[in-house]
């Protein structure tokens, strides 16, 4: 079965989070996705927030830039979490934004060498080894967690591109897919990940994560609409007769026959009710989707 998630995106205030966190735990919701984008919020500590304040909602970043974070503190910083809150976080990485990894002078010559570098030694830290690697950007001497978790989490990968699919398939555990994949892009995300899983001899299951443009309200359909406009996103078919829990429910439904195991439904940046949101999502469209 499809399992289903929504956004708390840093347009928000960090002080909204708590509330939208526990509204999304009381409703039983599955999964609560945070953005570390610049320069707005840090991924790690809403994480931190997020599970603190619930007992059984799991709460993913999605993602974190690896220009801008060490890979031993980002690793550590994620075996606690784990640690604390068994099997509910999903920590995610990625190449991050260009332009902003310019911004904060960590902009790198080869994001895709940073990226696999990153990847290797997360997951081998987090699976309790001792690491010494001496890459292009990633140096580590005879480092190990003295804490591991007691099971090691899945690190996920945000990617678009084909090169970054496959690295994914190939040396992550799971992919995230932005809200601009429509069916088509996310049956050849699928494809290009799983080329990727051949060439690293991947037999383990590899979750598929794909973000959702979804609203609720009577101007859910107009803030649908400027939020595609703004980004130049086609449209969503199901949303061509309006916005309502059955249409969402019917794009998740697509988005699911095309390949995605958890859909998770993005709020306009205009947002004005989160917790209302969130309750729309477990309460109205989830009966649907099921």
């Amino acid at each position: 079965m499809t399992k289903l998630g929504a956004v708390f995106r840093p347009q928000l205030a960090p002080e909204r989070l708590p509330a939208v966190a526990g509204a999304a735990n009381d409703a039983g919701l599955a999964e609560l996705w945070l953005w570390e984008d610049c320069f707005f919020q840090a991924g790690m500590a809403s994480a931190a927030a997020a599970l603190a304040g619930t007992d059984r909602l799991r709460v993913g970043v999605g993602v974190l830039p690896v220009p801008m974070r060490n890979v031993a503190m980002t690793t550590m910083e994620i075996a606690t979490l784990e640690r604390l809150f068994p099997g509910r976080f999903i920590p995610g990485v990625g190449h991050g934004n260009q332009e902003w990894m310019a911004q904060a002078g960590v902009k790198v010559a080869s994001p895709m060498t940073l990226l696999r570098e990153n990847l290797a030694a997360m997951r081998a830290l987090l699976r309790g080894e001792r690491v010494t690697t001496d890459g292009r950007y990633v140096q580590l001497t005879d480092v190990a967690l003295d804490w591991p978790p007691a099971s090691a989490p899945p690190v996920f990968v945000g990617a678009t591109g084909p090169r970054s699919l496959r690295l994914s398939g190939e040396a992550a555990d799971g992919t995230v897919l932005d809200a601009s994949s429509r069916p088509d892009i996310v049956r050849r995300a699928r494809a290009l990940i799983d080329e990727g899983r051949a060439t690293g001899g991947r037999e383990d299951r590899h979750e598929l994560t794909v973000y959702l443009h979804a609203a609720t309200g009577p101007d859910a359909s107009a803030r649908i609409q400027a939020e595609l406009a703004r980004w130049n996103e086609p449209p969503v078919p199901e949303y061509q007769d309006g916005v309502s829990a059955k249409t969402v429910a019917a794009a998740v439904r697509a988005v699911a026959d095309a390949g995605a195991d958890t859909v998770i439904l993005q709020h306009t940046a205009d947002e004005p009710d989160p917790e209302g949101f969130v309750r729309f999502v477990a309460e109205e469209v989830r009966p649907l989707v099921s």
